[in-house]
C-alpha cells in the first residue's frame, strides 16, 4: 500500500467496491445507453471524474472540513433530492415510448441532460459521495501524499479507472441488450430505474430536510 502501485492498486479496489452498488450514476447509464450506445458509460465517468479531481484539489487546499459539515451536506440532500426528482419523474413519463430495438424516444427531448452533465449532477446530488470523499477519500489521501504528487495522482487515477472500467461493462451490457432484450423488457427496466431514483431522491430530501429542521 505504500508503494505508488500499491495506492492505485488500493484505490481501484475500493472504488470498484463503491462503484458496483447500484445508485443514481448506475441508473443514468441503463437509462442513456440504449439511445446513446457505449460511450454513455465513459461519459458519465468523464462528468464524474472531473468533479472528483476538484473535490480532491479542494481538499487538499484544505476544505476537508467544509465539505463534512452538517450544513453543506443537508444542502446537498436538499437540492440533489430536486435533480434526482426531475431525473425519476421524467424517466417514468418517457419510459412508455421507448424503444430498444429501434433507439427511439428520449427523456425530456432536447432538455436530457448530456452524460457527461448528468455524471456531474448525480454526483454532486447524492450527499454520500461527498460524505465518502470527506471521510475514507481523505483518509487515502493522507496515506497517498506520503509519496507526494505521484502518489496522490495513482490514488485518484486508480479510483477514476474502477469507475471507468464497471461504468463500460455497464453500458457494453446494455448496449448489446438488443440482441436479447424485447422493448417490453427494456422499459420496465427504466421504470425500475425510475423509482429507484425516486427513493433517492425522497430519501436524500428527507435526510436533508430533517439536519435542516433540527
Amino acid at each position: 500500500m505504500g508503494s505508488v502501485a500499491g495506492i492505485f492498486i488500493g484505490s481501484f479496489v475500493v472504488g470498484l467496491s463503491g462503484a458496483i452498488m447500484p445508485g443514481p450514476v448506475l441508473m443514468v447509464v441503463v437509462g442513456q445507453t440504449p439511445r446513446r450506445g457505449f460511450w454513455t458509460g465513459p461519459l458519465v465517468v468523464l462528468g464524474h471524474g472531473v468533479l472528483e479531481s476538484l473535490l480532491v484539489a479542494a481538499m487538499i487546499l484544505g476544505m476537508a472540513e467544509f465539505f463534512s459539515s452538517s450544513v453543506v451536506l443537508s444542502t446537498i440532500a436538499v437540492i440533489g433530492g430536486v435533480v434526482l426528482l426531475y431525473m425519476g419523474v421524467d424517466m417514468l413519463r418517457s419510459a412508455g415510448g421507448l424503444s430498444l430495438i429501434t433507439g427511439t424516444g428520449s427523456f425530456s427531448g432536447a432538455r436530457e441532460f448530456h452524460p457527461v452533465l448528468a455524471g456531474v449532477l448525480t454526483s454532486l446530488s447524492n450527499p454520500y459521495w461527498t460524505l465518502w470523499w470527506a471521510t475514507v477519500g481523505l483518509g487515502y489521501m493522507v496515506i497517498a501524499r506520503e509519496n507526494g504528487a505521484a502518489g496522490l495522482a495513482a490514488f485518484l487515477t486508480g479510483h477514476i479507472m474502477a469507475d471507468l472500467v464497471w461504468y463500460s461493462v455497464v453500458s457494453s451490457l446494455v448496449a448489446g441488450g438488443k440482441r436479447w432484450l424485447t422493448d417490453s423488457i427494456y422499459r420496465g427496466m427504466i421504470r425500475v430505474c425510475a423509482v429507484v431514483l425516486l427513493f433517492f431522491a425522497l430519501y436524500f430530501g428527507w435526510h436533508g430536510l430533517n439536519v435542516i429542521l433540527s
